[in-house]
């Protein structure tokens, strides 16, 4: 779309964003006379943004003379006009100074991401936990709780942890489990629960597994702890951020804004879009099915560990935000936290 501008108008286009980030408000020829390095007339300088609002890039509210950007212009002006710069150190320094030699397990370690992010970005901070079916299985553990429940605890090499409780139609003792707890970490350590998925049902198809009654038991109670494990949690932090935002003062919009965070499976499905996505992704507004989040910009990034992309991190507000300024925020802790996850993973490998 840049060849349907010139370079006066892209000037002019990128001065009422700005001016408009700046303000809140409408803009008028005025204020961007006084932005405008060029010397430019009153008259010239309407002419141009009646253009550009013809064009979409720009629209007039009912109650002001001014102009606002539409999604089509903040679009073109992060794509095209945009001079992101570089983290400041200060920023940097708050980021990090939230797991400085606080040896955070990777839960904890997400969830303090997200609050740095909205702590530092003055926005709503997201993060994605890890989709358990990407990462790589290291130890599983039974736990008898009664006959017929087992509370089993997985450990992923990220140091990831979570549990699921399970029912069984057969006894088992302290013992059998432990045979089975065996098994399972000798033969399965190493693989990603997808592969380690696949390789139960192999196993279980095969011969082999049909008369030895201690592997069967160990491939049943390992396929019942891995069914339906495709949902990830979604942190979120600092939502009250919105309504510090003059465009979200109106009722509906905020509510419509909520129910898109207490709709985890909303935000799940837009962090998801980035996951296998390289550097900083920007989504704004309607350019996604979600009418809650109309209005409203999402900066993501995925995190990753040794093997590829664990999940996606990332900061939601109006789609009038800094973006040259937000983006390396975003793009940092994202690094930051692959960081230290990788310095986790090599430190429990030498203890290991």
């Amino acid at each position: 779309m840049a060849e349907m501008l010139n370079t006066r108008s892209q000037q002019i286009l990128e001065a009422v964003i700005e001016e408009h980030i700046a303000t809140a408000q409408p803009v008028g020829s005025k204020a961007i006379t006084d932005r405008l390095e060029v010397s430019l007339s009153s008259a010239s300088i309407r002419n141009v943004m009646a253009d550009l609002e013809e064009q979409g890039y720009l629209c007039s509210p009912h109650t002001s003379a001014g102009r606002v950007p539409t999604e089509q212009g903040y679009r073109f002006y992060v794509d095209t006009l945009m001079r992101v710069v570089r983290i400041n150190q200060q920023h940097k320094n708050r980021l990090e100074a939230e797991y400085r030699g606080q040896g955070l397990q990777m839960a904890e370690l997400l969830r303090s991401a997200s609050k740095a992010l909205s702590s530092v970005s003055c926005y709503t901070g997201l993060v994605m936990m890890p989709r358990l079916q990407k990462t790589i299985f290291r130890h599983i553990e039974f736990v008898k709780l009664s006959s017929r429940q087992i509370l089993v605890v997985f450990v992923t090499q990220s140091g990831l942890i979570q549990n699921k409780l399970i029912e069984i139609d057969e006894e088992l003792t302290a013992s059998d489990l432990e045979q089975i707890t065996n098994y399972l970490n000798q033969e399965m350590a190493g693989l990603s629960i997808q592969a380690m998925q696949s390789r139960i049902l192999s196993e279980m198809a095969e011969e082999k597994a049909l008369y030895d009654h201690l592997l069967q038991r160990a491939l049943r109670l390992s396929r019942a702890a891995l069914e339906n494990d495709t949902d990830s949690e979604v942190i979120v932090e600092g939502t009250s951020r919105f309504l510090e935002q003059p465009e979200f003062s109106d009722l509906d919009r905020m509510k419509r804004v909520f129910q898109a965070f207490e709709r985890k499976s909303v935000l799940f499905d837009l962090l998801d879009l980035g996951l296998q996505a390289e550097g900083v992704q920007i989504i704004i507004g309607s350019e996604t099915e979600y009418s809650e989040i109309a209005g409203c910009s999402l900066i993501t990034a995925a995190y990753s560990g040794k093997r590829g992309s664990l999940g996606t991190l990332g900061i939601i507000g109006p789609s009038r935000m800094p973006y040259s300024t937000v983006i390396p925020i975003v793009g940092y802790t994202a690094d930051l936290v692959s960081r230290l996850l990788n310095n986790d993973t090599d430190k429990d490998t030498d203890k290991d």
